[in-house]
C-alpha cells in the first residue's frame, strides 16, 4: 500500500468586520490583521478610539480557529502554522485581496489613504499581503511583530516603495527584544525600507494613546 498526500481547491466561508460610518468617505481605510489566538471581532474594539468619520476599518480574521485552552472554551485565530504554511500563506494573501476588494476599499478615491496595519502575527501577514497581493497601502504599521525573514528580497523592496511604515511596541512588551528590535532594522535597511520608530510604555497591546500617537505621525504628513 502506498502512502500519498493529495490536494484540492475548496469554496470556505470567511469573515471580516469594520468599525466606522462610511467608507467612502472616510480619510483612512485601515486593513487591520490581528494577532495569533485572536478573533476580528474583538481585535477591532481596538480601533473604536478612532474618529469613525475620518476612520474606517477594515478587520479580516484568520482562517484558522480553535480552542486556545484544552477542548473548549475561548476561541481564537491563526493565519497559519508550520503545517502546510506555504499553502496557508497562498490562500490568506488571496483572501485578504478578496476582503479589500468585498469591503469596497478597492475602490477608494485620490483624497484617501490606505493604513495597513498588523499586530504581533499580523505584521507577517500584512507584510506578505503587501509584497504578494494585488493591492498596495499608502502607509504600513507594524506594531508589536516581525517582518516575515523569507519574503523574496526584491520583490519586497519593490512593494515597499513609496509605503510610509511605522514600526512600534512597547517598552515592556516581553515578545519584543532590543535584539528583536535591531534583528528587524537590519532586515529592514537590507530591504531599503526605512519605516519610523515609535515605542510606547506598555506591554504586548495596543493602548488607545500609543494608537494615537502612530496616527498623528502619518496624518501630519
Amino acid at each position: 500500500m502506498i502512502k500519498a498526500e493529495h490536494e484540492l481547491q475548496i469554496s470556505k466561508k470567511a469573515r471580516y468586520y469594520t468599525y466606522g460610518n462610511d467608507i467612502t468617505s472616510a480619510r483612512y481605510i485601515w486593513f487591520a490583521c490581528h494577532g495569533y489566538g485572536q478573533l476580528g471581532k474583538y481585535f477591532i474594539n481596538n480601533f473604536r478610539g478612532l474618529d469613525p468619520e475620518l476612520h474606517f476599518v477594515v478587520a479580516p480574521e484568520g482562517l484558522h480557529r480553535f480552542y486556545l485552552d484544552g477542548f473548549s472554551g475561548r476561541v481564537g485565530a491563526t493565519w497559519m502554522t508550520k503545517e502546510a504554511r506555504l499553502d496557508d500563506i497562498e490562500d490568506y494573501v488571496r483572501f485578504l485581496d478578496s476582503v479589500f476588494e468585498h469591503s469596497g476599499a478597492s475602490a477608494k478615491n485620490t483624497e484617501q489613504q490606505i493604513v495597513a496595519f498588523g499586530f504581533s502575527q499580523g505584521v507577517a501577514t500584512i507584510s506578505r499581503w503587501i509584497t504578494m497581493g494585488a493591492h498596495r497601502p499608502d502607509i504600513a504599521v507594524f506594531w508589536a511583530g516581525s517582518f516575515p525573514p523569507d519574503l523574496e528580497p526584491v520583490r519586497s523592496t519593490n512593494a515597499f516603495q513609496n509605503i510610509h511604515t511605522i514600526c512600534t511596541s512597547g517598552a515592556d512588551d516581553p515578545f519584543i527584544t532590543q535584539e528583536n528590535i535591531k534583528e528587524t532594522k537590519k532586515q529592514l535597511s537590507a530591504l531599503a525600507i526605512d519605516p519610523t520608530w515609535h515605542r510606547f510604555s506598555g506591554a504586548h497591546v495596543i493602548p488607545q494613546d500609543a494608537l494615537q500617537a502612530v496616527v498623528n505621525l502619518f496624518s501630519q504628513k
